[in-house]
């Protein structure tokens, strides 16, 4: 009997034509590319110009930004990718890396199409550099002298705009170097949630402006000056003070509030003009608030720069030292029971770890009292509500040294009953009218700045505020950060830390301690119960390794040469590779 014949399977449907299936991936759940003939390994979605800069390979930009949505609107960032429809040059910003493809940034044809595109956007820039807020930090200038380097071939005049265009109360346009790149009309919407800016007209006369009747009053605005690219818009604050590369930057903390922002203070001499935000992804990311950025003013002005002895008509100026044991001496009389201490919470945790130990062991004090600036507004994005940098750090020192807390209104009542005698102020900022401790026959001030309780101070201290110190901060999370000196201390103001140190000698203690790094390595180890936490000198976020009082030398602002300017430095403060002392022989 002959076998029966099996049905054939049925043939595979022919494949429809079109471009060839994806390879499977290398690295299952990964995407596998090549950029410029190095291997990368990334996540999927992510786009080339963030796996380029993780590579260390430059594309140039103006329009994209980590922390916005995707404009691709300067077409700076065009490469090429083996993927590409046409063989069209893509944006990098955009285009997502997929499995085995190649990407090249750096042929003639991507770096013909930059120099293209870069003469396009600086036809009808206008050439003022010499008086430009952005010059020495302009994207333009450093893409021009890499990428282009040509004339210009325009040959009619250009386009004439806006300018000095008030946007608000902070920021200043200047519609003529506007390249369009939409970042602050981005940030305003997605950021700030007030989207008070965006691009009137069309073509060639198109503009960012602020909507009829509606200015940029944001209490965030400021943070579009950071994030234009050129010198479109200005900050109306900083405008034509000074020139960024004669200035350096110093690493330091807001002390505008408690979230402690991280920010970029820039000075020239002794004297602060600005402050930016500095990137940390657990705290401020890089935005801060328009309050935050005039914390500054300060540094540079009202300032107690000599030490006192009386108020009112019998203040006398008086040397430091003498002015410290006459402090001493008038508290000791005060005998333990009548003396208070009060603790601002604009000084650093070093200053209040020394105040404390002095405080407990040199005063015989059980308890210490809060000052600070009174509670502010608050959001939901950065600004919290306590405007002072370090309550954090109040606590921790007086823990450490198991004194009791006490609040500013105590200290009043007491002052005015008659129990409190004399008190001992390191800060002079307070929450709430002074009440009756102007009239106190003993009233020690260790101030930075003027004000109602450093006026009524019977002896009064000169104190460095943050720029005039290394230090710590305590923001509301309970995360310490450190900030960096900015320049000597003025005239003869010295940290609250230094200056307390002095009153414990006078006092007959062992506080041998000389600059803040010497207080943290003496005294930190109370900290380790109290806090929680063994926080290192040497080793906190946002700190570096820098070990001495050295401030930076000239033109680090963005890394920019040291131009032509001289750090003047006061008599006998030289830094040790220049002859001078050591700073921790103050």
């Amino acid at each position: 009997m002959a076998e029966e014949k099996k049905p054939e399977a049925p043939a595979a449907a022919p494949r429809p034509p079109g471009p060839p299936a994806p390879p499977p991936p290398r690295n299952p759940g990964m995407v596998t590319a090549t950029i410029d003939g190095r291997e990368v390994v990334v996540k999927p979605g992510t786009s080339v110009i963030e796996a380029a800069t993780r590579m260390g390979i430059e594309i140039p930009y103006y329009c994209w930004h980590k922390r916005l949505s995707v404009a691709a609107n300067c077409r700076q960032c065009l490469v090429e990718m083996s993927n590409s429809p046409g063989g069209k040059l893509q944006p990098s910003c955009q285009a997502p890396l997929a499995e085995g493809v190649v990407v090249k940034t750096d042929t003639p044809r991507v770096k013909d199409q930059q120099r293209a595109n870069l003469e396009f956007l600086l036809l009808n820039h206008p050439v003022d550099c010499a008086i430009c807020d952005q010059a020495g930090e302009c994207k333009l200038q450093d893409y021009y002298v890499k990428y282009d380097g040509r004339p210009s071939r325009l040959d009619i005049p250009k386009n004439v705009k806006g300018k000095r265009v008030a946007l608000g109360p902070t920021v200043t346009l200047d519609q003529e170097r506007c390249i369009l790149c939409t970042r602050c009309v981005r940030f305003m919407s997605e950021v700030a949630r007030n989207p008070q800016l965006g691009v009137a007209n069309r073509g060639t006369r198109s503009e960012i402006t602020a909507f009829p009747g509606q200015p940029l009053d944001d209490r965030y605005a400021g943070n579009v000056v950071d994030l234009c690219p050129v010198g479109a818009l200005t900050s109306t604050d900083f405008r034509f003070s000074g020139r960024v590369w004669f200035m350096s930057s110093a690493r330091s903390i807001c002390t505008g509030c408690s979230r402690g922002c991280n920010v970029s203070l820039d000075y020239l001499g002794e004297s602060a003009y600005r402050l930016r935000p500095r990137e940390n992804d657990q705290v401020n990311q890089e935005w801060m608030c328009d309050q935050g950025r005039l914390t500054y003013k300060p540094f540079n002005a009202g300032r107690v720069l000599k030490a006192r002895l009386g108020r009112g008509a019998e203040a006398q100026p008086a040397a430091r030292d003498a002015a410290v044991a006459a402090a001493a001496s008038a508290l000791a009389a005060a005998g333990p029971g009548g003396v208070a201490v009060l603790l601002s919470p604009l000084a650093s945790l070093e200053d209040l770890l020394a105040a404390c130990a002095v405080a407990s062991e040199g005063l015989g004090v059980k308890e210490v009292h809060v000052g600070g600036r009174p509670d502010g507004w608050h959001d939901q994005f950065l600004k919290q509500a306590d405007e002072n940098p370090n309550r954090k750090g109040v606590e921790l020192a007086a823990r450490a040294f198991g004194l009791a807390v006490r609040p500013f209104a105590e200290l009043v009542a007491a002052a005015g009953s008659g129990a409190v005698r004399a008190v001992w102020a390191v800060g002079a900022e307070l929450p709430a009218a002074a009440g009756a401790l102007t009239s106190l026959p003993v009233l020690v001030v260790q101030a930075s700045n003027g004000g109602a309780l450093a006026d009524a101070a019977t002896v009064l201290l000169p104190a460095s505020p943050a720029a005039e110190a290394d230090g710590t901060y305590v923001n509301f999370e309970g995360r310490a950060q450190r900030f960096e000196a900015a320049w000597y201390p003025r005239g003869e103001a010295r940290p609250h830390a230094d200056l307390a140190a002095a009153l414990g000698r006078a006092l007959g203690l062992e506080t041998p301690w000389r600059g803040n790094r010497e207080v943290w390595l003496a005294l930190s180890p109370k900290l380790a119960g109290a806090a929680g936490a063994d926080f290192k000198w040497d080793s906190l976020p946002s700190a570096g390794r820098r070990r001495g009082f050295v401030p930076l030398a000239a033109g680090t602002v963005d890394g920019r040469l040291a131009g032509q300017r001289d750090r003047l430095v006061p008599e006998g403060l030289e830094p040790p590779e220049r002859g001078g002392v050591t700073p921790s022989s103050w």
